[in-house]
């Protein structure tokens, strides 16, 4: 098992695990049960920033229709569109050493699909997770579970990993948003 983080807390990579290559990060989640007549299918989405802050461009954004990014670094393993089942729901792989250099930060998010069309919301979900494991040595480095303090939000920010002089960090986010995707997608620079 690895390291338990909260909220807002950041961790080195390369100190708690020096040889990770290939980050694998998996997201999971449950959903209340409820009567409200339409499955929820979440979806995540990684956003490649620049110095700025923002993607270079739509190539920078991987989500189920756009699964490898341009540099071939980070891989989405597809679409779940139930969550139904024990362990991760989503899953996407980061080679560290690979990413273009010109990336600063990867933003891992979890967006409900046609929340608002749906009546759907953070609140109605349970045991929402992110955790990132070697992919090589096949053990978990670490695991952030962001609790249940979402109401309305349609779009919420997992994790980041970020470059800081050369290294990788990793920071556990847990930020909510309402607009679903499109805000995330905006506030990242893109159409």
């Amino acid at each position: 098992m690895g390291i338990q983080l909260s909220k807002g807390q950041r961790i080195d990579l390369m100190k708690h695990d020096p040889g990770l290559n290939t980050a694998g990060i998996g997201l999971g989640w449950d959903v209340k049960q409820f009567d409200g007549g339409n499955d929820f299918d979440l979806d995540a989405s990684v956003f490649l920033l620049d110095a700025s802050g923002k993607c270079r461009n739509e190539q920078d954004f991987i989500f189920y229709n756009n699964l490898t990014s341009p540099d071939k670094s980070v891989q989405h393993m597809g679409d779940n569109r139930t969550g139904v089942g024990d362990g991760d729901d989503e899953k996407i792989l980061v080679n560290l050493k690979q990413v273009s250099p010109q990336i600063e930060k990867i933003v891992v998010t979890v967006t409900i699909y046609d929340a608002e069309g749906r009546r759907q919301n953070f609140g109605q979900v349970l045991n929402a997770y992110v955790r990132l494991t070697n992919e090589e040595s096949g053990s978990e480095v670490l695991r952030y579970d962001l609790g249940e303090d979402f109401s309305i939000e349609t779009a919420v920010v997992f994790c980041e990993l970020y470059r800081n002089n050369g290294e990788w960090k990793f920071a556990a986010v847990g930020s909510g948003y309402q607009g679903g995707l499109a805000s995330l997608i905006k506030a990242y620079g893109l159409e």
